[in-house]
């Protein structure tokens, strides 16, 4: 039995989605989002979308929830406007990982809404301390770290009216990440950048070997 949370895990949907992408790639080889016509280049930028909104009462009927003729593929930044024509709340969480230096925060701030709520540990550093995200004073990391916990626990409990939730991380253990994906009911977007397009953006010798580290980390 289908749920909301467990659906978009699932290995019958992510089969039937990736049927779909091979099905619809254009004569160049390229996705096109469905909504905007602009190509979709990044395996996190596509989204197959539910033309007949799932619900916990429709999640089950195979002819809305496993139905190609019912997705279409869009990319994020227009699956987020599609769901605010909507006009109804639906929580959705979303745990974006990868390098130092990948990319992530980048792309949150690309895609989030204005309303969203997003988790971004580095900022909490920064925020709360005289200094910049590159610099993490030893000691206020029990402070850091009890913020990012507390909003992580109002994540977990739908707590507030944001639509959408990002928590950025590093997240190079797959243990790690599918744990706390599962603890949050999310969906995991890996920002795929190479070793070496991290190195060439980092900022400081030490962010290299934060970078080579997790790289020794990384499990798929």
């Amino acid at each position: 039995m289908f749920t909301l949370n467990n659906f978009y895990k699932s290995k019958e949907w992510q089969f039937l989605l990736q049927q779909i992408k091979l099905e619809r790639v254009s004569e160049d080889g390229v996705l096109y989002c469905e909504h905007c016509g602009n190509p979709m280049t990044k395996a996190y930028d596509i989204i197959g979308h539910h033309k007949e909104e799932l619900t916990e009462a429709n999640v089950n009927n195979l002819e809305i929830s496993l139905n190609p003729d019912n997705i279409s593929l869009v990319d994020f930044i227009c699956h987020n406007k599609i769901h605010e024509r909507f006009g109804f709340l639906q929580q959705k969480v979303y745990i974006v990982y990868g390098s130092p230096c990948s990319g992530k925060s980048t792309w949150v701030n690309r895609v989030a809404n204005k309303d969203d709520l997003i988790l971004d540990i580095d900022n909490i550093w920064e925020c709360i301390c005289n200094s910049d995200k590159y610099n993490k004073p030893n000691r206020l990391k029990a402070n850091v770290f009890n913020i990012r916990d507390c909003i992580l626990d109002q994540i977990k409990t739908r707590t507030g009216m944001w639509r959408n939730a990002f928590v950025i991380g590093g997240y190079p253990l797959k243990m790690d990440r599918e744990r706390i994906a599962d603890k949050l009911g999310a969906e995991l977007i890996y920002i795929d950048s190479t070793k070496e397009e991290c190195l060439v953006r980092s900022k400081t010798e030490k962010w290299k070997e934060y970078i080579e580290e997790w790289f020794e980390l990384y499990t798929a």
